[in-house]
């Protein structure tokens, strides 16, 4: 199964859910992240990333355009943004919308760096919890 995570810079939400199929699924699913556009790579979500044990620091910021050859089974949105600007792809691919809160965003008011990093981590282990139960939750989600 090939999934693709697209989020609006394919800099952190997307970037996580990435790490995080890759680390717990990558037995199962191929897994790609891509972004409407590219934003570079988050260094705080690459931070948080680490403390749980996955390590995305070779992870690179992609253009959706980069992968429209692929043969998607399912692309999964994690940005309200991502998902209003998603490009059509052709073949069988599902889209799925499974929106995350944007951690940057959260993190801009933040009186600390340790606030901040908070929110990156609240959204880095929903991100997960979504993640353990793929495949099966995306095809639920496409039945709701």
């Amino acid at each position: 199964m090939k999934i693709l995570f697209l989020c609006t810079g394919n800099s952190c939400r997307s970037q996580m859910a990435e790490g995080w199929a890759r680390a717990l699924k990558g037995g199962e699913i191929e897994v790609y992240s891509a972004g409407i556009e590219t934003h570079g790579l988050n260094p705080n979500a690459v931070k948080v990333m680490a403390e749980a044990g996955v390590d995305i620091s070779g992870h690179r910021s992609k253009n959706v355009k980069e992968l429209l050859g692929v043969d998607f089974d399912y692309v999964v949105t994690v940005c309200g943004h991502a998902h209003e600007t998603c490009p059509l792809f052709p073949g069988k691919a599902k889209v799925v919308h499974v929106g995350f809160d944007d951690p940057p965003r959260l993190a801009a008011d933040a009186k600390t760096e340790e606030e901040a990093l908070g929110h990156y981590r609240r959204v880095r282990d929903e991100i997960r919890t979504f993640v353990e139960r793929l495949p099966e939750e995306l095809t639920e989600e496409t039945h709701r």
